[in-house]
């Protein structure tokens, strides 16, 4: 009976969620994406990504506060090492593979917003060659970087805020 009118919660809840988020002019809820879909967001990557940009990030589904995103990362650009101070952050390795830095000292630091910082490298790290498949835990307040990246690494990241 609880699990009942919990369902039944949620069915009157959605459309509330979807027309609160329509007013807001956010996009309504979604919380599914086909295959295609995603595939269709890697073909939008390919062309729609600047010569010189090292990452080329798509939201993929989000519901506050957790965001998933795709992330099309090529060889020969170097994106920044990052810290995300208020978030751990997971990835799964869609195509292709790569070296993931993680752990040590950012180098060059410098604040990009207010929870997260960039910088030019990792000093003491941890390396793993990464390929599609493959699972990342990023704990918050932790130092990460991909490169060594052959051809393209596609990503899904999803960002996972701690208390």
């Amino acid at each position: 009976m609880r699990r009942l009118i919990c369902a039944a919660a949620v069915l009157l809840l959605f459309p509330t969620l979807a027309a609160a988020q329509a007013a807001a002019g956010t996009p309504p809820l979604n919380l599914f994406m086909s295959a295609a879909d995603v595939t269709a967001m890697i073909a939008k990557a390919k062309t729609s990504r600047a010569p010189d940009q090292a990452n080329y990030a798509q939201p993929i589904l989000r519901l506050a506060p957790y965001a998933a995103n795709l992330e099309y990362r090529v060889a020969g650009l170097n994106a920044n090492a990052t810290i995300h101070e208020t978030e751990a952050e997971m990835f799964y390795v869609v195509e292709g593979s790569g070296t993931v830095v993680t752990g040590g000292t950012l180098q060059n630091g410098r604040r990009t917003n207010p929870t997260n910082q960039a910088g030019s490298a990792i000093e003491g790290v941890t390396r793993r060659r990464i390929a599609k498949g493959d699972v990342i835990m990023v704990p918050q307040n932790t130092a990460h970087w991909f490169g060594e990246i052959d051809g393209a690494l596609v990503l899904m990241s999803i960002h996972l805020p701690t208390p």
